[in-house]
C-alpha cells in the first residue's frame, strides 16, 4: 500500500475507552490508516477480540487492560508504550460515562463516578502520555491529542448538568492545552459529538432521560461510532500545519 492509502503509517495511537463504541471503531479505523494502535479499557476480553480483528485485517495493535481512574496503572501503561513502541504520537482520550439525573435526587455516587472518569481519568492519561507526544512532535514535527467532549458542553439538557459540566471541562481544557502545546507542534482537538449510538445510553437509569433518548431515537437517525471514527482519522491525517481546534459532529436531524 502507498503512503497515501496508509497516511498514519509509522505512528503510534493510544486510544482509551477502546472496548466498545467510538473507541473501538476509532482503533479499527486508525489501524486501517496504518497506525499501530494501543487500546486501553478495563474489559480485557473485549480488547483481545479487538486486537484479533485488527491483526486479521493486517494491522498492528497492543491491548492494555487499564482503568484510567488508576493513575499508577495509567503511568505503567505509558511506560510500556514507551519501552515497546518508542512512545505515542497520537492520543485519543475517549473513556467516559454519562449518568443523567435531576440534581435534586442528590445521586452523589453517580456525580462522583462521572467526575472521576470524565475528568480524573482524562487527566491521568494526559499527564502520563503528554511527555511522549511532546517528544514525538519534536522529532517528527507533529503529534495529536484528541479529546472526546460532547455537544452537551455547549447546549443545555435538563438532568444532564453534571455530565455536561464534565464535558465543558474537556472542551475548555483542550483550548488551554492547545495554547500550551501548539508551539511544541502538538495539535490539540476537542471533538463534540451529538447523539451517537453507543453503550452510553445503556448506562442511563434516570427515567426522564431514558424517555428523552427513546424519543430521540424515534425521530432521528443517530450517528454511528464509525461516523466519529472517520472524523478522528480526518483530524489526524491533516498536514502538520493544520489543527482542528474544535469539531462538532451532529446527526443531521438533531437541532440541540
Amino acid at each position: 500500500m502507498s503512503v497515501h492509502s496508509k497516511p498514519l503509517a509509522g505512528r503510534v495511537a493510544v486510544i482509551t475507552g477502546a472496548s466498545s463504541g467510538i473507541g473501538e471503531s476509532t482503533a479499527e479505523h486508525l489501524a486501517g490508516l496504518g497506525a499501530t494502535v494501543v487500546v486501553l479499557a478495563r474489559r480485557a476480553d473485549r480488547l483481545r477480540e479487538l486486537v484479533a480483528r485488527i491483526e486479521k485485517d493486517g494491522g498492528r495493535a497492543l491491548a492494555l487492560a487499564v482503568d484510567v481512574t488508576d493513575a499508577a496503572a495509567v503511568q505503567a501503561a505509558a511506560d510500556r508504550v514507551d519501552a515497546e513502541l518508542g512512545g505515542a504520537d497520537l492520543l485519543f482520550n475517549n473513556a467516559g460515562v454519562m449518568l443523567p439525573a435531576p440534581v435534586e435526587e442528590r445521586a452523589t455516587g453517580q456525580w462522583q463516578q462521572q467526575i472521576d472518569l470524565n475528568i480524573g481519568g482524562l487527566m491521568n492519561v494526559i499527564g502520563s502520555f503528554t511527555p511522549q507526544l511532546v517528544t514525538a512532535a519534536a522529532e517528527r514535527g507533529v503529534a495529536d491529542l484528541i479529546n472526546t467532549s460532547s455537544i452537551a458542553a455547549q447546549n443545555i439538557f435538563p438532568n444532564f448538568a453534571v455530565y455536561s459540566g464534565t464535558k465543558a471541562y474537556v472542551t475548555h481544557l483542550s483550548r488551554h492545552l492547545r495554547a500550551e502545546l501548539g508551539p511544541k507542534n502538538v495539535r490539540v482537538s476537542a471533538l463534540e459529538p451529538g447523539i451517537v449510538g453507543t453503550e452510553l445510553q445503556g448506562h442511563v437509569t434516570d427515567e426522564g432521560a431514558r424517555q428523552w433518548l427513546d424519543g430521540a431515537r424515534q425521530t432521528m437517525e443517530w450517528l454511528t461510532p464509525d461516523d466519529v471514527a472517520q472524523a478522528i482519522g480526518f483530524i489526524a491525517t491533516q498536514p502538520p500545519r493544520v489543527n482542528f481546534q474544535q469539531v462538532t459532529i451532529m446527526p443531521t436531524a438533531q437541532t440541540s
